[in-house]
């Protein structure tokens, strides 16, 4: 799954790289390489490369066909009622929301017969983008000549200010993010149509949404239904859009054009080689450790019981699939292939600069100051994952009390001053979480937190004033049981009257969590600040400098890393070769019954073993392309040319999870369900006619 999380926070086998030497230089984007935003797309390389050049009115019926699902996947309106596609696996965790212990919508799927059944997801929220505007020139001129703490005040007011001008006074419907691009070399704001109302559909049944389990993720052939369907509602009806992508009748064929729209989260490709190599003996080392130990801790837990495997379900699935893409991604830095390659695009850009004594004079220094702020990172980064980053506080409960205390401190302070997500445009996102009546487990929550209070101890040792100050005399896992039996955040009614309370009913709050949350505040404000003063803001600075230089060079031909925002990435259906051996492009629904054992995870449900002689086995089911994707492409649409649906993106194979770093287009591949095996599955297994003629009457207008 594209998809990933980071291994803590609020739940919100990489082959060698002997071809990277042969790679082009990365302002000579080949071939499929690049995610490009709408407002800057490569026309000439597209009519080059495919005789198509999309004109306006192209983008903007895509621009406004496209989703991105905030929490971190993509999707796209399919019909005029405002039907939406995306993932299984990025609507999951509503359907086990919606689950409980006689009725698991995760293992046997969901299909709202009637409009009427169609059920709120508590905290999916849909943003259409309708409007980019360039921002650049105002944010500079905020931050000109300052420097550390000073350009990271001035950079985040600017911004707060122009977020809620754009949002005016429509807090609810509209949403504003100043998007950095080049690292800062770009500012644009992105005016998104939100869709607070989303509501399940369908989604099929796990073990064909997840097709192969583990062994087959990031890999190919598939045979992956990875699809859910959700509807936009405003105003208590389904919304009424005037842009969205029909399905293709027949999908596309091998070699055809094919462009995803989706909502790529975060690609480092553009990073120093300092920032490479913190990365590379950090951050991730750090991540994967604490990952598997926490999915040691998940799996133990989910083995007592029924009802404990399916609570912690979800936490599970998307662990699991964040530890794989992770190490993927330490395999590709670990590489010295990779590092050549990126020492050779850093020396290119190096020699430029300093080949004229005005640019040296600008930009020389940059790199330098980027690589001495990574030794101050390592002095604190892991004090602030665990404290700030809530390594050492899994919990929900924990969540939403830090919610509340810095939500009542944060809401009587001047717009531009307040913490980001605590912004007049970024509270509805927040808000929506806070105050939804989706299920909290207790029994979970107690492992959880007694589990990561454990990790802040050893961590940080147990010596330190913090853990001292937190654990007192006791066992983290008796803390946690504590808290979670005495807490009463578990209800919405009361996580809703200390907000609207405010700083009052936070100081009168005998709650243990948020006792919890405001004792360690304090230190998680000022670790949050020396981030983003000592480290964020000096390598925000010179990442604008390198982009400065890297326009000096090579112009717009350079597309800017992932930042969860709108992209279009072009490709075509094409298989690869695999240490010699050709792999095809198509899988058919017949292979699935091929591959079937009867035994998780290559069991097929019963719904479709009862539907095999119905199906079209010589239906394409899943397939692969060129196409440039990362993390948060999950869900995107698949479209032709003629802006049809021919697929949804759902994986990537195992050589693209370096895809953070580089693209090789000979081997790097997308994979998709083909737009037949959705429309063949929903009317033959699922007898979702409803559905389907609401899809194709899409295609027919």
């Amino acid at each position: 799954m594209t998809r990933t999380v980071e291994p803590w926070g609020r739940r919100l086998r990489r082959p060698g790289l002997a071809v990277v030497a042969a790679l082009l230089p990365l302002a000579a984007a080949h071939a499929a390489e690049g995610m490009w935003t709408l407002d800057k797309l490569p026309a000439k390389d597209l009519q080059a490369r495919y005789g198509f050049t999309p004109d306006a009115a192209w983008v903007q019926h895509a621009q406004r066909s496209s989703l991105r699902l905030a929490g971190g996947c993509s999707g796209s309106f399919v019909s005029p009622d405002g039907l939406v596609l995306t993932n299984h696996h990025c609507v999951r965790e509503c359907v086990q929301q919606l689950s409980t212990a006689k009725k698991n919508f995760v293992a046997d799927g969901f299909y709202a017969k009637e409009q009427k059944d169609e059920v709120l997801c508590p905290t999916i929220e849909l943003n259409r983008l309708d409007e980019i505007s360039d921002v650049t020139a105002r944010v500079k001129k905020a931050t000109s000549g300052l420097q550390g703490a000073a350009f990271s005040k001035a950079q985040k007011a600017e911004q707060s200010k122009i977020e809620a001008e754009c949002v005016g006074a429509d807090k609810e419907r509209t949403r504003c993010d100043v998007v950095e691009l080049y690292h800062g070399g770009v500012y644009d704001v992105y005016k998104y149509h939100r869709f607070q109302d989303a509501r399940l559909v369908f989604a099929p049944d796990e073990s064909i949404a997840f097709f192969g389990g583990d062994p087959d993720n990031f890999n190919f052939p598939r045979y992956d239904l990875d699809m859910g369907i959700l509807r936009a509602y405003e105003d208590g009806k389904p919304a009424k859009v005037a842009d969205y992508f029909p399905f293709s009748k027949n999908g596309a064929e091998e070699n055809e054009l094919t462009m995803v729209l989706g909502h790529p989260g975060s690609t480092q490709r553009q990073l120093t080689i300092a920032q490479l190599e913190r990365r590379r003996d950090v951050d991730l080392p750090s991540r994967l450790m604490y990952a598997a130990e926490e999915r040691g801790m998940l799996n133990q837990f989910a083995s007592e019981s029924p009802e404990s495997a399916r609570t912690s379900e979800a936490d599970r699935f998307y662990l699991e699939n964040s530890i794989k893409a992770l190490k993927g991604q330490e395999q590709a830095l670990l590489d010295p292939e990779v590092f050549n390659y990126k020492r050779k695009q850093e020396s290119e850009l190096r020699a430029f600069v300093n080949g004229s004594p005005a640019r040296k004079a600008k930009y020389g220094k940059a790199w330098d100051e980027i690589a001495a702020v990574q030794a101050n990172y390592r002095e604190f980064e892991m004090r602030w994952k665990f404290i700030e980053g809530q390594r050492g506080f899994q919990s929900d409960y924990f969540g939403f009390a830090r919610d509340l205390v810095r939500g009542a401190a944060e809401r009587g302070k001047p717009n531009s001053e307040r913490l980001h997500e605590f912004t007049d445009g970024a509270l509805p996102t927040l808000t929506q979480e806070l105050f939804s009546d989706a299920p909290i487990y207790p029994a979970f929550e107690q492992v959880e937190l007694g589990w990561s209070l454990t990790k802040l101890r050893e961590w940080l040792g147990a010596d330190d004033a913090t853990v001292r100050q937190v654990l007192g005399k006791e066992a983290p896992e008796l803390m946690a049981k504590r808290l979670v039996e005495t807490t009463k955040l578990g209800d919405p009614a009361v996580r809703k009257a200390l907000w609207d309370g405010g700083q009052a009913a936070i100081d009168a709050s005998t709650d243990p969590f948020i006792l919890l949350a405001r004792q360690v505040d304090p230190e998680a404000r000022a670790l949050r600040k020396r981030y983003e003063d000592e480290v964020e803001a000096v390598e925000k600075k010179n990442a604008e400098l390198l982009a400065q230089a890297r326009f000096e060079k090579y112009g717009t031909s350079v597309y800017p890393d992932a930042t969860f925002t709108l992209r279009l990435s072009d490709g075509v259906v094409k298989g690869w070769n695999e240490k010699g051996v050709p792999v095809k492009p198509f899988t058919e629904i017949a292979g699935a019954f091929d591959r079937a054992t009867g035994f998780d995870p290559f069991k097929l449900p019963d719904s479709w073993i009862k539907a095999k002689d119905q199906l079209n086995g010589a239906q394409r089911f899943d397939f692969v392309t060129s196409n440039d994707i990362i993390g948060g492409n999950s869900g995107s649409p698949m479209i032709n040319r003629k802006g049809e649906i021919v697929g949804l993106v759902f994986d990537g194979n195992i050589e693209s999870l370096g895809g953070a770093y580089w693209f090789d287009e000979r081997v790097n591949r997308t994979v998709a369900v083909h737009s037949g095996a959705i429309v063949e599955a929903l009317r033959k297994v699922y007898g979702a006619d409803r559905i389907v003629n609401e899809i194709e009457a899409g295609r027919n207008k």
